[in-house]
């Protein structure tokens, strides 16, 4: 599989709805040339599609489809979901395809999504709602904490939750405020949740899938900068199982550790790093709870030394977790202080700032040089 980076969509994906049909709901398909599934799951054709190139959004697109297709109780909804697509385009066409009982659009009202999806879910039904932006999530927050991650405990294992709430999150996008922000650290601070971040299109497709079949409830965060990035691949595809993190570059002096949007930022790193005679490791976490102690505290005892990544702001964001656990784990493998390479700790800025806000290739290099390495 390769992947292409940095691809931007020619027009605004949050106001350009000129593809959408007022009659059906319907768009013009994400998937034109993959294998596609009918409302009652008979295949469309039988034969495995090439290889094409596929963004992330059309991969989350033909996951929802084939879940749609295998399971009659998947239900698709939220706000602008149905005749719009999406305000990203990932649930576009499945309206037309599926019909309004299976998707459809919510009222504005987060709180109510989720808890429709609880009773719902508590019914037999396996609910994917979305959120539409990460910010926009918020007024559901306590409907998510109190009960979507509690449930199975509460009721000793006798009722699950298999909800999928999907929240595009984090910035680059030039979005205001309210529309990057990057709120991991909320949902993996509460136990009853498991919380997935893909970095590609393969991954995208295949954690989805598995995020839908699960008995739990999982926050499926879709980092928005890397809605329109290309792979080429055949859909369907099974990439590694969720919980696991990967080694996506092997090195030997430090390992670097990314989730979502940073994953790019943390393999151009590796490269600028390996033209100054740096062996940089890079591991895409893939599923930030429950964490893969594993595979993360087999590569730092490897390499003595391990910085983190992330949009989020530093204090108390998720790289706190990280770095405190490796550092518990593996205090006498390291070379040096575990470092965390942040946004800074302020609200996400106006679109003519993020630019200084974002992690960069250049301040993950400089934390880099910032260790003694003669230790």
């Amino acid at each position: 599989m390769s992947v292409e980076t940095g691809t931007t969509p020619t027009t605004d994906p949050t106001t350009d709805p000129t593809a959408v049909n007022d009659e059906t709901g319907s768009a013009a398909s994400a998937n034109d040339g993959a294998s596609t599934a009918t409302a009652n799951g008979t295949a469309a054709s039988d034969a495995a599609p090439a290889p094409s190139s596929v963004t992330m959004t059309k991969a989350l697109n033909q996951a929802l489809r084939d879940s749609l297709a295998d399971d009659d109780t998947v239900l698709v909804f939220g706000e602008d979901v149905g005749r719009l697509g999406g305000v990203f385009r990932v649930t576009e066409a499945l309206r037309a395809e599926f019909g309004s009982n299976r998707v459809w659009d919510s009222p504005l009202a987060e709180s109510g999504i989720i808890g429709t999806a609880i009773g719902m879910a508590m019914n037999g039904m396996r609910p994917v709602v979305e959120m539409q932006f990460d910010a926009y999530a918020y007024p559901a927050f306590e409907q998510i904490v109190s009960h979507v991650a509690k449930m199975r405990n509460r009721t000793k294992g006798r009722v699950s939750l298999p909800i999928t709430i999907r929240i595009p999150y984090a910035g680059d996008i030039g979005g205001v405020e309210h529309h990057s922000d990057s709120s991991e650290a909320y949902w993996t601070s509460t136990p009853g949740l498991t919380v997935v971040t893909p970095s590609n299109p393969a991954d995208a497709y295949s954690l989805l899938r598995e995020s839908i079949a699960s008995d739990d409830p999982v926050v499926f965060m879709e980092p928005k900068s890397r809605y329109w990035m290309k792979e080429t691949l055949s859909l369907p595809v099974t990439t590694a199982p969720m919980n696991r993190a990967q080694v996506i570059r092997e090195g030997t002096d430090v390992t670097l550790l990314a989730y979502g949007p940073t994953v790019r930022t943390a393999l151009d790193s590796a490269e600028a790093g390996a033209e100054h005679g740096l062996s940089i490791e890079v591991i895409d976490l893939r599923t930030l709870s429950p964490f893969d102690d594993e595979t993360v505290s087999e590569s730092v005892r490897k390499t003595s030394r391990a910085a983190i990544i992330h949009e989020a702001a530093q204090f108390g964001g998720y790289g706190a977790e990280v770095a405190a656990r490796l550092t518990e784990r593996n205090f006498t493998y390291l070379s040096a202080p575990i470092l965390r390479v942040a946004g800074f700790d302020v609200p996400y800025p106006s679109p003519k700032l993020e630019e200084f806000y974002l992690p960069t290739v250049e301040r993950v290099l400089d934390a880099l040089e910032s260790w003694d390495w003669e230790l």
